[in-house]
């Protein structure tokens, strides 16, 4: 019963992507080009709505059980870290920021067309990386943060290890990208830690069983990055410490 589950929840998502990458393509985009006032809150508004249309099959269908989940305020120069451990997160991040909709350093290969994905990493200005890019198009890539961490007007967000872990644990940070954030403006920095996903870290996972998501996400901060021509590692140092404490709070072990 419970793989059955995991197939339908499954299959709602998938569906429901479908069904939604026309009307965000025919009437979301166009509407906020014509209304560029009503921008943040009309964007704000459709990105809860998707990630809900993510989470709610996943619990109510699926039988996944994820505790109540923070509220970060949003605002420009607010600056969202995360730890990476399952296709989860993006939404989980998503619901978690009130007030505005942030823009995430996401992976290029999201933009290949994967149903409402793709379009939306577009439509939102995520600012990717790629590992695999060339000397040329990295150096764009890394242009590219630099410049959406200088002008965004709602928060950033980032998964600073990179990609997900197969223990769940906290692994060695890549700091390039948060670096270049941090050097464009002062921050406010708000840390979320997620634990009891990563059994499920892809979508394939869930067809084992839902059920088997105990999941929970707790927030520290806010903390202040003020001085964005000061080193950077320090800080960066400071905030996978408090990231790797908070884990083991939550495990229920000490910090390694």
């Amino acid at each position: 019963m419970s793989k059955l589950r995991g197939y339908v929840a499954l299959a709602v998502v998938c569906l429901s992507l479908v069904v939604l990458d026309p009307l965000q393509r025919l009437f979301v985009a166009p509407w906020v080009r014509l209304v560029p006032s009503r921008r943040i809150p009309l964007l704000t508004r459709w990105q809860r709505f998707l990630a809900r249309v993510v989470l709610d099959p996943v619990e109510k269908i699926g039988g996944a059980r994820i505790s109540e989940l923070p509220r970060v305020p949003g605002g420009p120069g607010v600056l969202v870290l995360m730890n990476h451990q399952s296709v989860l997160d993006i939404p989980l991040v998503v619901s978690s920021i009130h007030g505005a909709y942030p823009r995430i350093v996401t992976r290029k290969r999201y933009m290949r067309w994967i149903p409402l994905i793709s379009h939306m990493v577009r439509l939102y200005q995520y600012p990717v990386v790629d590992p695999s890019a060339n000397a040329g198009e990295g150096k764009r890539m890394l242009g590219g943060i630099s410049e959406a961490a200088a002008t965004s007007d709602v928060p950033m967000a980032i998964f600073p290890e990179g990609t997900r872990t197969r223990t769940g644990d906290i692994a060695r940070f890549r700091s390039t990208g948060l670096k270049l954030i941090l050097a464009q403006r002062p921050w406010t920095v708000y840390v979320l830690v997620a634990d009891g996903f990563w059994q499920r870290a892809k979508l394939k996972h869930f067809l084992g069983g839902m059920s088997q998501i105990h999941g929970q996400v707790t927030m520290q901060g806010p903390f202040h990055w003020t001085d964005p021509t000061a080193d950077s590692q320090p800080f960066i140092e400071e905030m996978r410490d408090r990231m790797v404490s908070r884990l083991g709070e939550m495990r229920g072990t000490p910090a390694v």
